[in-house]
């Protein structure tokens, strides 16, 4: 976010902390992207803030209340107040516990694959309304069609994203995977080593799919850990989440930190051909 924006955003947490008598003195920045995360104190609450009609915080705040019913591996909404998404000043604020980072188990890859497990079948217990991964392919295609939303991509990387997201699709709808809800991003940035275990955060992208759509997002010896799957579908799931972030990162709107240098890696990647890294690699390393 812009400065003065994130000016404003922080402001108007704080303002809304107060009426709901959540004393704050400070306002901690932690993340400024397209949604702003505070740790507000001495309170002692964590804020997503977003830009209000730019954000999906109504579902993530669902999904993440059902979700903590069925004692699933998840961060928790703050419970001195009430969940739900506040407006305050033109933004959309979410309200959640914090959690102090503490260092993650010796077997981090063996947790982090027992915490996923856990989480997808907590999800397959809960009920909502939630795009289809494809959509998310479909507005990749969308940005890469149109020239006006990613300038910067040369015709030979156009056609080579646009190539590679077409045929993983049709890849992946031909294994005729069951489905079922997902978080849509489960990589290690969305990952909290808490005293609680490994917490999963950040809800906003949940979308119905293969399970193995998530697990592409986790680093490799996690996908080794994770039991069922089909590596095979994996394989192709981790090319489409290489190209779906490429597209991403050439679009003009986009606030990811060194994000042209990010989406030419992986342009290199997709060119270079299998194996297909898993995205989990490329967000740690």
């Amino acid at each position: 976010m812009e400065a003065a924006i994130v000016a404003r955003a922080t402001a108007a947490a704080t303002a809304l902390a107060g009426e709901l008598h959540l004393p704050v003195d400070d306002a901690i920045l932690i993340q400024d992207s397209n949604m702003l995360a505070l740790r507000l104190l001495p309170c002692d609450v964590f804020a997503r803030v977003a830009l209000a009609g730019q954000e999906v915080a109504a579902l993530e705040v669902e999904v993440a209340g059902r979700l903590a019913a069925t004692a699933s591996p998840v961060a928790a909404l703050e419970p001195r107040v009430e969940p739900r998404v506040y407006e305050r000043d033109g933004f959309a604020v979410t309200l959640w516990t914090y959690y102090d980072v503490v260092t993650p188990a010796p077997d981090l890859p063996g947790a982090y694959a027992d915490a996923l497990q856990r989480l997808h079948a907590g999800m397959r217990r809960v009920e909502i309304a939630t795009p289809h991964f494809l959509d998310r392919v479909a507005e990749a295609e969308r940005l890469v069609t149109h020239r006006d939303d990613t300038p910067a991509l040369t015709e030979t990387d156009r056609q080579l994203l646009l190539g590679t997201l077409r045929s993983a699709r049709e890849r992946i709808r031909g294994h005729g995977a069951a489905e079922q809800l997902l978080h849509g991003e489960p990589h290690p940035g969305n990952l909290l080593g808490t005293r609680d275990g490994l917490l999963f955060i950040d809800f906003e992208t949940c979308c119905r799919g293969p399970v193995e759509f998530d697990v592409a997002h986790a680093p490799e010896d996690v996908g080794a850990r994770y039991p069922g799957l089909d590596h095979v579908l994996l394989a192709e799931c981790r090319r489409l989440v290489l190209a779906l972030v490429a597209a991403w990162r050439w679009d003009v709107r986009d606030g990811f930190p060194d994000g042209r240098r990010h989406g030419r890696n992986i342009l290199s990647l997709l060119r270079e051909g299998p194996p297909w890294p898993a995205l989990g690699a490329l967000v740690t390393g």
